[in-house]
């Protein structure tokens, strides 16, 4: 279950050429001392504290793939890339991002709707994403997921190296390829997106938050990084690549954790509980009062604190909307209200 698709960004190639960000790698021993408190209401339950453990993993995947992307764009001004342009006829790419709107438009119609907000290359590479991000999702949230193996997992992400190779299999798979050769995007998110769907196939129950998160960066988080090279940002702005990165893993982790609260039931109909067991047990909340959708005091109880979660990330992405390119900045900031 992947995040309905979330928006952030960082200078796509071409803007912001030959700048390169300074990323500071915090001291890992001071961040295993980090905690982050989630604000409470008055007379609310105190909550956990949201423990680093999922977050050092993310942060370290934020940092290999902010320092990519500024390395690329340095490079692209010398004339050096890390891939050949591919050779793609234009109307047969036409075709295959008219395909990828459709699918965005049928899918995830509000969202849709901000696409169109943005530049029309930038839609097209957003709806090119958005597509491979539903195929993926599909593999195992779709009619067919009951027959998906391991090895159906493993060659989907051979088939995703064969994309940022240039070799697309198929025409959406072509739309992303000329997606990753113009914006330069990284597979590594990608990448990640996938081990989140191997979860779903391996695990229907998260022991804490800490656990969920994880699953939240793999399946949600992903959307924001990927989504970073094409919305652009501020060539005015002074905020370092990392900190615009944070921002879109924050968006997309309240994407997800919003999706998770959303479809509790349709979860449970398959099993699955994406919810912290040890907070539901803080409310005196069983397996067994979900799959019998109780709505009890306790439950709407537990579901306020969860919700309390969801807005505290999406207040952590709202610094990163205010640096992002003018022509991007709208949709974004609407996905955060």
């Amino acid at each position: 279950m992947c995040s309905t698709f979330s928006l952030a960004a960082k200078p796509s190639i071409g803007e912001s050429r030959g700048k390169i960000w300074s990323l500071q790698v915090i001291n890992s021993a001071a961040r295993s001392e980090l905690n982050i408190n989630i604000p409470r209401e008055k007379n609310s339950i105190i909550l956990p504290r949201l423990s680093t453990q999922g977050m050092l993993q993310s942060d370290v995947h934020i940092c290999e793939i902010a320092e990519r992307q500024s390395l690329a764009n340095n490079l692209s001004d010398k004339g050096d890339a890390f891939r050949s342009k591919p050779q793609l006829d234009a109307m047969f790419l036409d075709e295959a991002y008219e395909r990828c709107r459709k699918i965005c438009a049928e899918y995830a119609k509000t969202y849709y709707l901000g696409t169109l907000l943005l530049t029309k290359e930038r839609q097209k590479a957003i709806w090119a994403v958005y597509a491979w991000c539903k195929r993926t999702d599909e593999l195992v949230d779709g009619p067919n997921a009951f027959c998906v193996s391991p090895a159906a997992l493993d060659r989907w992400e051979e088939r995703l190296q064969d994309i940022f190779n240039g070799h697309p299999n198929d025409i959406l798979d072509a739309a992303l390829t000329d997606t990753v050769s113009k914006f330069n995007l990284h597979i590594k998110p990608f990448r990640d997106m996938i081990k989140g769907m191997r979860m779903d196939t391996e695990k229907c129950r998260y022991a804490n938050f800490q656990e969920l998160y994880l699953y939240c960066y793999y399946a949600g988080g992903t959307v924001g990084l990927m989504s970073v090279p094409v919305m652009g940002m501020d060539p005015d702005s002074s905020a370092s690549a990392q900190s615009i990165y944070n921002a879109a893993l924050y968006l997309g982790i309240g994407n997800q954790l919003t999706n998770i609260l959303r479809d509790v039931g349709e979860d449970a109909s398959r099993g699955r509980i994406y919810l912290p067991q040890d907070e539901l047990a803080k409310f005196g909340l069983r397996d067994e009062d979900i799959f019998s959708r109780k709505v009890s005091d306790e439950w709407r109880e537990f579901m306020k604190e969860q919700i309390t979660r969801a807005r505290y990330f999406y207040k952590l992405a709202e610094e990163g909307a205010s640096e992002l390119d003018k022509a991007s900045r709208w949709p974004v900031t609407k996905k955060i209200l």
